[in-house]
């Protein structure tokens, strides 16, 4: 098997795929208020050339695929389309990332579904500034999703929040004890530059200042997840009254891109090499015509263009709904 490390010595061994760039929701911090202009169906990749590309992904060592959105639950046939994938690609861990919002309508299919995990983005637990952020989401369906997940499956459940100074720096506590009686692990996310049209400074509170608000900062203790397969760019603590977990990705203060083992494939098929990227390489010609020597020398080019670092990356325009995060 040849395995994809890019020139620095990284083994590639997780991608994310978004299904779509169509979102429920306009969180403040993903897209502008009036969104953005939905790219046409006919350009996004098919169930069958996801199927496909994902086969070639494991046979070149991929071991975990993140499906994304836009809010990957608007498209339909979603779900049973991951529980088939699942069945032909035994080994390899599926899992989703979803704002919560139509969770409740898919819990019977998820809990057959066979897949990995869920991680939710919850960025609040207060009603009108759920509302504020989201601009037009319903607090109420995305907690109802979460305690339907928790309790009619065994499916291990992650919260991200995108902490923002002066809008929900203050709800820590509480949203640590949500996750606590929901069996999840809750992972405090900085707030990225990516978007200029969406990000304000103003806004950033770094990962030792969320630290130092934990309740009770002295009790929480570093904990080695070198071996976790799942534990992803976090850092993560422990309680030791409690036990729970926490994860703190420190997505701007301490990048971590000298262990990034990712890539990202856009939902008309563009892989690009770094979140930050620009520009990439377009698989949707050689998935479309089933040339897999094709597809897999354009996924080789995208390695072979994996920066160090994205500080020297020429960063674009790009709304972060339309690669899925």
């Amino acid at each position: 098997m040849v395995l994809l490390t890019d020139r620095f010595g990284r083994r590639l061994n997780y991608i994310r795929i978004s299904v779509t760039d169509r979102c429920n929701l306009r969180c403040l911090y993903c897209m502008p208020a009036e969104g953005i202009e939905w790219i046409p169906h006919d350009r996004i990749l098919s169930y069958e050339e996801i199927r496909f590309l994902a086969e070639i992904l494991k046979s070149l060592g991929v071991e975990k695929v993140r499906f994304t959105g836009g809010e990957p639950l608007v498209r339909k046939g979603f779900i049973k389309f991951l529980e088939s994938l699942k069945k032909s690609v035994q080994d390899m861990r599926i899992v989703l990332t979803t704002n919560g919002a139509l969770l409740a309508h898919f819990i019977d299919e998820l809990s057959v579904s066979g897949i990995s995990g869920v991680n939710v983005s919850l960025d609040t637990l207060d009603e009108n500034l759920f509302r504020t952020i989201t601009r037009v989401g319903e607090l109420k369906d995305v907690k109802e999703g979460i305690r339907l997940l928790t309790q009619r499956t065994e499916i291990p459940i992650k919260i991200n929040t995108v902490l923002m100074k002066g809008v929900n720096d203050g709800e820590i506590g509480s949203l640590l004890e949500f996750a606590q009686e929901n069996r999840a692990v809750l992972r405090l996310i900085e707030f990225m530059p990516l978007d200029d049209s969406v990000w304000k400074e103003d806004l950033f509170i770094a990962a030792s200042e969320i630290f130092e608000r934990l309740p009770e900062p002295e009790m929480w203790e570093q904990t080695d997840n070198s071996a976790d397969h799942s534990a992803g760019p976090a850092r993560y603590y422990r309680n030791l009254s409690t036990g729970q977990r926490l994860g703190i990705i420190e997505a701007v203060t301490h990048h971590f891109c000298s262990n990034c083992n990712r890539l990202r494939v856009s939902a008309t098929g563009v892989i690009r090499p770094c979140l930050f990227s620009e520009g990439g390489i377009d698989l949707k010609p050689a998935l479309r015509s089933g040339d897999r020597e094709e597809v897999v020398s354009r996924i080789f080019k995208a390695v072979e263009r994996k920066p160090e670092s994205y500080r020297g990356v020429q960063r674009g325009a790009t709304h972060m709904s339309r690669i899925g995060g």
